[in-house]
């Protein structure tokens, strides 16, 4: 599985520049570093200097580890990072004879060029209410509370 790091991660490249110029994307200028030892590699990826709007397309990374499952099958596990966002995606990928690694590497493309997922707004503040107050707001006898009359 080690020599499949660098060779899934050529495809991906790939497939970056092929999706990108296809969709009238930007060019991008990529880095990539394989630890074969620890089973690690990365593609960084950025925007060429000479490039129009920056901001359009800020790069980021796909980071792939490859490791050993308890049942001794191999796992590949892609973490797609942007630059200036916090959030990421993983993506795993089970080594089976019927896995197709040029359609894992488009997907992974693809994935990566949709860019960062949404993330839910979290509140600025929490509920007024501490544990103890919720706990005395809720219903205390079983007739009241169907689920306290099935657990007591």
């Amino acid at each position: 599985m080690a020599t499949r790091l660098l060779s899934l991660l050529s495809e991906i490249e790939q497939a970056l520049r092929k999706e990108s110029a296809a969709n009238m994307g930007p060019t991008w200028d990529s880095l990539r570093t394989v630890n074969y030892k620890s089973g690690l590699a990365r593609l960084t990826l950025t925007t060429p200097p000479d490039a129009v709007d920056e901001a359009a397309a800020p790069g980021g990374t796909i980071f792939l580890q490859s490791f050993l499952l308890a049942d001794g099958s191999q796992c590949l596990k892609v973490n797609l990072g942007w630059t200036g966002v916090t959030a990421t995606s993983l993506i795993a990928i089970y080594a089976k004879p019927q896995v197709n690694w040029l359609s894992e590497a488009r997907q992974i493309a693809s994935s990566w060029l949709a860019g960062p997922p949404v993330q839910a707004a979290i509140p600025a503040e929490l509920p007024a209410e501490t544990p103890t107050e919720m706990l005395e707001a809720s219903p205390a006898s079983a007739e009241e509370s169907p689920r306290l009359a099935m657990t007591g």
